[in-house]
């Protein structure tokens, strides 16, 4: 059974998440994970921490390492990277907590900035080897036949819903382009660059990351996971992800890993410098080459790899950070992209979230320096972000991680459907072109909903 067809038949479960590495690669989306029916739900709301709804005293991401260190897997070795844990996400927004960042806009509602799900059965894909297997713990129990028995009953029922069709998905239903606005006109966000560039000018950031929000009210019955399917077949991408908790659904078709941490292994990869694919291949190549050398989009990318060097190097080994790759091409099915590699050894007397703490959010959806360039974008922006740049992933019941940064990525509320589009700014930057750029970047998420921007250029 291929993950799409697993995940189409689970899709209606409590709690369903689907880490989809929809374009397959050997090395960045070799692994798929499905799970559904949490035993679990971490959540943080306005910085407070909540253990299935029980509010808990302290760090958020220190509550979190409590509740993670209750569960650990005896596995000599591992026949996955993820074999049980927590997956959800890590909005953007939660970084008001990590640094002090003035003026910080606030929500007028209960914004959730983390959730995370404890699951102990899982569907996991090798799409390398086309294999598949069902995998359980038996946690919540810790005793160990207690547990041994629980996960024998979680496979037999995981193996049940599979077997099942569990009924047709509801027909949905289309958004059509005039219904979506946006909160920049493109006077206003070619006014906002300018404003970016001269705070450029003065020395204050060498760059910083604006987005606009593209906002559309939802028709009843709308189903996010058929938006999602659609989504997946126009744009796949090797960090894919979609995620459905109580109230909020979320589908993600990132290209680009954030952080992920094996045994000691640290890896970012960070994305800067896109350009549009075209279908004549003689013009995308030529695309490609511009892009390859151009001087703007090459600063900004070293700009951003001198940033997250020097994130991994609180919680690396001194020395152990290098450039493994620097400005490669990437090419994804709207657009290139400039990717770079960086690489470190996790110090002995730390852990992942520690980690996670150090280097959260990315500096590549920031500026630099960072936490100057958030304060722009607050000013700028003037709105929480929510899940867009943030970041969407597992952690392992181990303490090992890989997230995505939440780009591309679309989140559905009750009412609503949001999602957000950026490009780093520089003093280089051409206005005009860097909006034309956010547009390229969702014109994929618009085709998912039958609107492609393309079709009224």
């Amino acid at each position: 059974m291929n993950p799409l067809t697993a995940a189409d038949r689970l899709s209606s479960l409590k709690g369903f998440v689907f880490l989809d590495s929809a374009l397959s690669q050997a090395e960045l989306g070799r692994y798929s994970y499905i799970a559904v029916d949490p035993f679990a739900l971490f959540t943080v709301i306005k910085g407070t921490a909540y253990w299935n709804g029980k509010a808990l005293e302290g760090d958020p991401l220190h509550a979190l390492k409590t509740q993670l260190s209750t569960y650990k897997l005896d596995v000599q070795e591992k026949k996955f990277p993820f074999q049980g844990g927590c997956i959800g996400y890590i909005g953007y927004d939660y970084a008001q907590y990590l640094e002090k960042i003035k003026d910080y806009p606030q929500s007028s509602e209960n914004l959730v900035e983390i959730t995370f799900g404890f699951y102990d059965a899982i569907v996991a894909f090798d799409n390398l080897t086309q294999e598949s297997y069902l995998l359980a713990s038996g946690f919540p129990e810790t005793e160990p036949e207690k547990r041994a028995e629980r996960a024998t009953q979680r496979l037999d029922q995981l193996t049940k819903w599979l077997n099942e069709k569990l009924g047709a998905p509801r027909e949905e239903a289309s958004i059509t382009l005039s219904n979506w606005h946006s909160n920049f006109t493109q006077t206003r966000y070619i006014a906002a660059i300018e404003q970016v560039k001269e705070y450029i000018r003065q020395g204050d950031i060498y760059q910083a990351n604006i987005a606009q929000k593209f906002t559309a009210k939802l028709p009843d019955n709308f189903n996010p996971w058929r938006l999602y399917t659609k989504l997946r077949t126009i744009n796949p991408a090797p960090f894919a992800a979609f995620l459905s908790f109580t109230d909020l659904a979320i589908a993600s078709a990132s290209p680009e890993r954030f952080i992920r941490l094996q045994g000691t292994q640290v890896e970012v990869r960070p994305i800067k410098g896109t350009a549009a694919r075209a279908n004549d291949s003689q013009t995308d190549k030529a695309l490609a080459d511009i892009l390859l050398h151009s001087e703007k989009d090459r600063a900004e990318n070293i700009m951003i790899v001198d940033l997250l060097r020097n994130d991994l190097s609180r919680s690396c080994i001194a020395d152990s950070v290098e450039v493994t790759a620097l400005c490669q091409l990437e090419s994804y099915t709207g657009v290139h992209h400039l990717v770079s590699v960086v690489t470190g050894i996790l110090k002995p007397e730390l852990d992942g979230l520690d980690l996670l703490k150090g280097c959260f959010p990315g500096g590549s959806i920031t500026g630099a320096p960072k936490i100057r360039a958030m304060e722009i974008i607050a000013e700028t922006e003037k709105a929480c972000r929510g899940v867009y740049c943030g970041a969407i992933g597992y952690i392992d019941f181990d303490g090992d991680f890989d997230f995505n940064i939440a780009i591309r990525t679309i989140t559905f509320s009750e009412k609503e459907a949001v999602f957000q589009a950026g490009g780093g700014i520089t003093l280089l930057s051409d206005p005009e072109a860097e909006y034309s750029e956010t547009l390229t970047k969702v014109d994929k998420i618009f085709e998912s909903f039958g609107n492609p921007l393309t079709a009224g250029r």
